[in-house]
């Protein structure tokens, strides 16, 4: 599928060629089939593309994510079965991303999708033959988790928190450029943690320590109230038009969001039109510490995303820099306020 890659946009395309200076044949031919091409009308965003309560500078999709993800990988490593655990990481992500675990009640792991992924892999037909081809078997690929350099436990710094990292801030946050990106990544290298573990680091102190402090500012955002207000107004829409039977299960995992927003403005039901015209249109949230009555509100704790990396002698940057563990230890202490709600109900 390199028709798709070179359809994309300049921008996308030099933060790919950051990332790996060769993309294997492999990868164009396992984004080439439906399952991988779904997952490209779900937008990063966990439905903040479509509000005015966000300024977005483009749409990142997960087929993007996790094609960046899957290049981290490939660059460190040069494993084709770590890539594509990497790449097929997302291929169970719904509509709106996260707001599914907001409506499973996953408010804290936001995990609660990931036991898809082997499903969703399974039932490629297109998939499963070049799975074949390349005699990898299913378990092999269908759970990330397993390979360290992909992914492992916050606060550790692994390909996928670091490529979400990274393209948030040039999709909406505007904290870093292509030339401070590529300063970031040509300082990391794989390290071995205090578990004696290989995990991505930085080799110079203070290029992490600018890391971190760029990155405090998304950390930030998401664990702000509106993004906890965004999330749980899609997961309130979603669930009550399911209970209506007028969106199913199946629905989430293959229409885009595009379609689903189609469905939400044309229901007829409940009021979920027009609750969903307005917040489009809204350009604010409200805090409080008490409730607020005939409002939609909101009180969630939240997954917090941060990341403490390591730096060249294997020791956290907390540990190796009092400017590190001051930026972590503000963002850790943070609270928001209690309550979050528009200034309607839903």
């Amino acid at each position: 599928m390199i028709e798709y890659f070179e359809k994309l946009d300049p921008l996308t395309k030099e933060y790919f060629n950051i990332l790996s200076k060769e993309i294997p044949q492999f990868i164009y031919d396992y984004v080439d089939t439906d399952a991988m091409k779904r997952i490209d009308g779900v937008g990063c965003g966990c439905g903040t593309d479509y509000t005015k309560l966000y300024t977005k500078n483009f749409f990142y999709s997960n087929l993007r994510h996790s094609i960046g993800v899957a290049l981290i990988i490939w660059n460190f490593t040069k494993d084709k079965k770590q890539t594509l655990a990497g790449l097929f990481h997302d291929i169970s992500t719904p509509v709106f991303k996260h707001c599914v675990d907001f409506m499973n009640g996953d408010y804290e792991k936001q995990e609660s999708t990931e036991e898809l992924t082997t499903k969703m892999i399974t039932e490629s037909e297109e998939i499963m033959k070049l799975l074949k081809r390349d005699n990898i078997l299913i378990e092999e690929v269908a759970d990330y988790h397993k390979y360290p350099i992909a992914d492992n436990d916050t606060p550790k710094l692994s390909a996928d928190r670091l490529e979400y990292t990274l393209t948030h801030s040039i999709c909406s946050r505007n904290i870093w450029n292509l030339k401070q990106i590529e300063r970031f990544y040509k300082d990391i290298t794989i390290l071995k943690n205090e578990d004696n573990i290989e995990e991505l680091g930085f080799k110079t102190l203070e290029i992490a320590e600018e890391f971190v402090d760029g990155a405090k500012k998304m950390w930030m955002n998401w664990i702000s109230n509106q993004d906890k207000l965004t999330l749980k107004f899609y997961a309130t829409i979603m669930k009550k038009m399911s209970d209506k039977g007028l969106v199913t299960l199946k629905d989430l995992y293959t229409l885009s969001e595009k379609e689903m927003i189609e469905k939400i403005e044309n229901c007829e039901v409940d009021n979920i039109a027009n609750s969903f015209k307005n917040f489009r249109n809204a350009t604010r949230i409200y805090e409080s510490d008490e409730p607020a009555k005939d409002k939609f509100c909101i009180s969630v704790k939240t997954k917090r995303r941060y990341i403490i990396p390591l730096v060249s002698d294997g020791v956290r940057i907390d540990k190796a820099s009092q400017k590190a563990k001051e930026i972590i230890e503000d963002y850790l202490s943070y609270e928001t306020p209690k309550y979050a709600y528009l200034d309607f109900n839903v």
